[in-house]
């Protein structure tokens, strides 16, 4: 399986909008279809998601996208520097210490969270910036006390949780949402039965 990318469909949202390169090789990079790269450009697939900075993520450099820009036929590489760097800090399980300027980022990560990855618990999210679900559930429902001053910041780029921890975390809430989707539907079928058995019943 090749490298792919944090995030491959929102990090193609943020290279269709921002670079020259071609649909092939923003397709080949975030392991997408080359049609569904030319949707995204045409604004039919990928709508509503939030476009992510491959070069802030440190996935990509100015450097290669301008390379790349000018050959076509150059294919966009990873860096892979990242990913290295999550797996030996997945390795301590203990609580890390926090300096004082990052903690002031905790509440912008947080705010960043919500609007972003809404699926995302209240828990799930107060464990990755190392924050609270009581702030959470305020940053969330807009009464945080300096709520008018936040901005909205990606943890993973402020330090203050890893890509893997980050993409973890998501898929975990992105499969919640799916169980309790598909319940909901079972239930509503179920009622639906139930009402036609008591239409039936009434006719009779």
């Amino acid at each position: 399986m090749s490298e792919v990318p944090f995030m491959p469909k929102a990090t193609a949202v943020w290279l269709v909008e921002n670079t020259t390169l071609s649909f092939r090789q923003i397709a080949n990079f975030c392991n997408l279809h080359e049609l569904e790269v030319k949707g995204i450009a045409d604004g039919d697939v990928a709508k509503g998601i939030k476009a992510y900075n491959p070069i802030l993520a440190g996935q990509l450099t100015r450097e290669e996208i301008d390379l790349c820009s000018k050959d076509h036929g150059r294919p966009l590489k990873l860096i892979k520097k990242n990913q290295e760097e999550v797996v030996v800090s997945k390795e301590r399980k203990k609580a890390r210490y926090t300096p004082l300027s990052k903690r002031k980022d905790r509440p912008d990560s947080v705010l960043w969270l919500v609007k972003n990855f809404s699926q995302l618990s209240d828990g799930q999210i107060a464990k990755l910036v190392g924050s609270t679900k009581g702030t959470v559930g305020l940053i969330r429902n807009r009464t945080y006390w300096n709520f008018s001053n936040l901005t909205a910041r990606d943890p993973v780029i402020l330090g203050l949780c890893s890509q893997l921890q980050f993409q973890k975390a998501v898929e975990k809430a992105d499969r919640r949402v799916k169980r309790e989707k598909k319940l909901k539907e079972k239930e509503k079928k179920l009622k639906e039965k139930e009402e036609a058995i008591e239409k039936t019943n009434d006719i009779n």
